[in-house]
């Protein structure tokens, strides 16, 4: 899967909503759904940088997007809620769910660690994916194959020092991950996942590794044939796994 080549027209007439839609690998998954055709529900904190992926999605002729701009560490129960009412007047259904957006927090002894700051963390990292998930359920059933992909990380499954909240986020991901995976599996045709996508060019690692040569790592769009994949029909019968996008030999 990580060498997928998937077909040009492997998510036509598909909705796709992806979180973190303004930069990184959520701006590049965007425009991979988009280009294999989906229409794609670009999702973020900063209108900015949703409305320049929105205007490159239009100017290569792509299904029209739409945007959401929601603040994922103040929005609570009842935003996700009226966010799902309103996409359901103009969605029939969702087919696929890629929650990318995530924040660092500090990198510091847990000891010292700001609780305001790990409250943050938390509240992007986990609850906002727990909730806005939860919300969109019902229009991911109306899908005859719909997949939700989380993200997660190394540290997500074993802890490294100073790493913090966010080590303790991506551990809770990974629970979240398999527990919908394996209640959904059971009465729906929806699919749960996770990518670990490793050291990548985004701002996030830069600010996690300031004294790294980005040029050293791979970009987001040489990740995307996974993204593909498990969005896609091809990965109809993989459910509950984590998946590295960049596994060491």
């Amino acid at each position: 899967m990580l060498d997928y080549e998937a077909p040009k027209a492997l998510l036509e007439g598909k909705t796709v909503l992806v979180t973190g839609a303004g930069d990184g690998i959520g701006k590049e998954a965007a425009l991979q759904y988009a280009a294999h055709g989906a229409t794609v529900i670009l999702l973020g904190r900063t209108p900015k940088k949703l409305e320049d992926v929105y205007d490159l999605i239009e100017e290569q002729g792509y299904p029209q997007p739409a945007i959401v701009p929601i603040n994922l560490e103040n929005a609570n129960e009842h935003d996700y809620q009226e966010l799902a009412n309103t996409l359901s007047t103009e969605f029939p259904q969702l087919d696929g769910l890629l929650l990318n957006a995530s924040v660092l927090g500090t990198r510091t002894p847990l000891s010292d660690y700001d609780s305001e700051t790990f409250e943050q963390v938390m509240k992007v990292n986990v609850n906002s994916q727990f909730m806005l998930t939860q919300s969109l359920i019902p229009l991911l059933r109306n899908s005859n194959s719909a997949s939700i992909i989380f993200t997660t990380s190394t540290v997500g499954r074993k802890a490294r020092a100073f790493w913090g909240a966010y080590s303790i986020s991506k551990f809770a991901t990974e629970a979240m991950m398999q527990l919908f995976s394996e209640e959904l599996a059971q009465t729906s045709n929806i699919r749960v996942n996770a990518i670990n996508p490793g050291a990548t060019r985004t701002n996030m690692r830069a600010c996690a590794y300031p004294a790294e040569d980005p040029q050293t790592l791979k970009s987001p769009e040489e990740l995307m044939p996974l993204y593909l994949y498990l969005m896609g029909k091809d990965s109809e019968s993989t459910n509950g796994c984590s998946v590295d996008a960049q596994p060491k030999n």
